[in-house]
Parts: C-alpha cells; sequence; structure tokens
C-alpha cells in the first residue's frame, strides 16, 4: 500500500515540475520553486528507501514466523505424544505383578 501511494505520489510530483516548466508562479521564483521540488524529490527517494528496508525487514520477520510455527508445531506434536506414552506406560492400580508387567507390555507392543 505504502508502494502504491509513493507511485502515486511520484507521478503528482511529476506533473508539477512540468507544470513549474511549462508555466512558472508569480508567488514564489522559479529558483526557490525548483528548490523546493528538489527538496520534496529528496524526501520522496528517502521514504523509497524507508519503504524498502522496511519490506526487507517484514520478509525476514515473516521467515522467522514461519519457522516458528514449524517448530511449534513439531513441538505440540512431539508433546502429545510423550504424553500418550506416559498415559499408555502409567500402573493400572495393581500392584506391579508379574501378570500385571506382562498385560502392560502386551499393550505397548
Amino acid at each position: 500500500e505504502l508502494e502504491n501511494q509513493l507511485t502515486t505520489k511520484s507521478k503528482t510530483l511529476d506533473e508539477l515540475k512540468q507544470s513549474l516548466a511549462l508555466n512558472g508562479s508569480a508567488e514564489q521564483t522559479p529558483e526557490a520553486q525548483s528548490l523546493r521540488i528538489a527538496e520534496l524529490c529528496e524526501m520522496k527517494d528517502s521514504i523509497v528507501n524507508q519503504v524498502a528496508q522496511l519490506k526487507a525487514s517484514m520478509q525476514s520477520i515473516l521467515e522467522q514466523w514461519r519457522a516458528y510455527d514449524e517448530i511449534y508445531a513439531e513441538v505440540s506434536l512431539m508433546t502429545t505424544r510423550y504424553l500418550y506414552c506416559i498415559d499408555q506406560c502409567k500402573p493400572s492400580g495393581e500392584e506391579a505383578s508379574l501378570e500385571a508387567l506382562k498385560k502392560q507390555v502386551k499393550t505397548l507392543q
């Protein structure tokens, strides 16, 4: 959106330059107008550079969030598996008799 706005402002600035070249103005001298337009062009160029830096920074942040999401999903899955295994390995309230352990092994297999 910022890039589109900058493009629009650049066109407006170009139109202003052309208008100044053709008509001039009684309010300011052509030199003062040219200086002001040059300042505006410099400010626009500075903003374009800042937007480009912001875009690169946002891309980097987006990539980091994607990596975070992938790792989070992986950790969540591992946690779920761990909790399932813990639940399956709990003794069933019986004494740890040989039969109970055999039954537990069979369940795990």
